[in-house]
């Protein structure tokens, strides 16, 4: 069995632990997790991921947020998703970047992921962090949740490594210093 398959079939468990559920045991922090994993075995955790999701057996609730869509949302709400080639071709790809973080911005993401009431047993899973960047960076995503998701414990799906302190992102881009997360496993 692959690495990633031994990681996977641990999460299950894990996600139903009520300390983890009840976020007991973080010395009184936001139960932000992280599960790591290689970029190469990205559609294997999404498609992990999507069965638990459909697993009514499980005693959780996986709310996915998915970064990338909720940016596809935002451009669309805007009405500039159509001209985002365009303004990309003409200005170049930095402009690009500088002008979709502008109206993009942690807060409309936060926005588009709240949601009343929280149940006991809901877990935030936010996924398409490799899909949204550089549009938006993770980190700026969990410092803006803190306060909104701190009765549930929050998981992201993070296609890098996390060492407790620096996120990195694809193994190759340090995509942001946070020091309040845990890793799941």
């Amino acid at each position: 069995m692959s690495d990633i398959l031994k990681e996977l079939d641990k999460i299950s468990l894990r996600l139903s632990e009520e300390s983890f559920l009840t976020n007991k045991g973080l010395s009184n922090e936001v139960g932000i997790h992280v599960f790591c994993y290689d970029p190469e075995d990205e559609l294997t955790v999404r498609k992990h991921f999507d069965n638990l999701k459909d697993d009514a057996s499980t005693t959780y609730r996986l709310i996915e947020c998915d970064l990338y869509k909720i940016f596809l949302e935002i451009c669309e709400e805007k009405h500039i998703l159509k001209s985002i080639p365009n303004m990309e071709e003409r200005k170049g790809k930095d402009y690009l970047i500088e002008q979709l973080q502008k109206v993009a911005t942690p807060e409309a993401f936060v926005e588009k992921m709240k949601y009343e009431p929280h149940q006991t047993g809901d877990i935030l899973l936010i996924s398409g962090v490799g899909k949204v960047y550089p549009f938006m960076r993770s980190h700026k995503i969990l410092d803006n949740i803190q306060h909104i998701f701190a009765d549930i414990p929050v998981l992201m799906l993070y296609p890098g490594t996390f060492d407790g302190q620096d996120l990195g992102l694809f193994g190759k881009f340090l995509d942001g210093h946070y020091y309040r997360a845990f890793n799941l496993l």
